[in-house]
């Protein structure tokens, strides 16, 4: 069994409030576990308004596909207008 993490760290530009930035993050969240059958959960700076991490989790048999399917929610995520990735990291276990 293969756990992907992923972390991802955003800045929200147009956050000017706890509520804005939840109901960008809450789409966001439904979407990714929608396509790609992964746990999504914000990890980090809750209270700040223009400021997230998410932690993604996928479980797989196969190195490549746990790669893949991280990599895929990576690029839905920086195709988010409203969303600026600082940074990415991913571990597997």
């Amino acid at each position: 069994m293969i756990v992907g993490l992923c972390t991802v760290e955003l800045f929200i530009p147009n956050g000017h409030s706890l509520k804005a930035k939840r109901q960008i993050l809450v789409s966001l969240k439904d979407r990714l576990h929608g396509k790609f059958n992964v746990s999504v959960a914000e990890v980090g700076e809750q209270e700040l308004w223009q400021k997230a991490i998410l932690g993604i989790a996928c479980v797989s048999n196969e190195r490549a596909h746990v790669n893949r399917v991280l990599d895929q929610a990576l690029n839905v995520i920086r195709g988010v207008p409203a969303i600026q990735v600082v940074r990415t990291q991913i571990e597997l276990l």
